[in-house]
């Protein structure tokens, strides 16, 4: 009985914890998508771009390229934020193994994770509390 009652407060835990992380989606009508002023800053910026010389256009679109191919190289390395990125397998490990969690977080046997394997064999839930922290980026 203590363990079904214990699994049923995990699952709670993590279904409040997935509702909090993710944002709620809804569809844009199509008269919703853009609004005047995006409109008026699109075609301003527009007029400007197409308003510069040949040769300050190319340096601007590689610039613009250098800044994408750096944005997909930091994703690749996990250096970009993480709460926007945090999927569902990443917060079921959480909730079963707090350091394991920490561990793919952080990439590294750091203090992070020490403390989060210590704080889990004294008693799970300051280990999922602290992982749960190391995860959002709050430590």
């Amino acid at each position: 009985m203590k363990k079904l009652v214990l699994l049923m407060v995990m699952f709670i835990m993590v279904w409040q914890v997935q509702a909090a992380l993710m944002p709620t989606i809804s569809t844009p009508t199509p008269d919703s998508v853009l609004t005047t002023s995006d409109e008026a800053a699109i075609t301003s910026a527009v007029a400007s771009f197409n308003s510069l010389s040949k040769a300050e256009k190319k340096a601007r679109l590689k610039v613009a390229k250098k800044q994408l191919k750096q944005l997909k190289s930091d994703k690749r390395k996990g250096l970009l934020s993480r709460a926007e990125e945090i999927d569902q397998t990443l917060l079921i490990i959480l909730c079963l193994i707090p350091p394991l969690g920490v561990y793919l977080k952080t990439r590294e046997l750091g203090w992070k994770f020490w403390v989060s394997l210590l704080l889990t064999l004294l008693f799970w839930l300051p280990g999922f509390v602290f992982a749960i922290l190391v995860v959002l980026d709050e430590i």
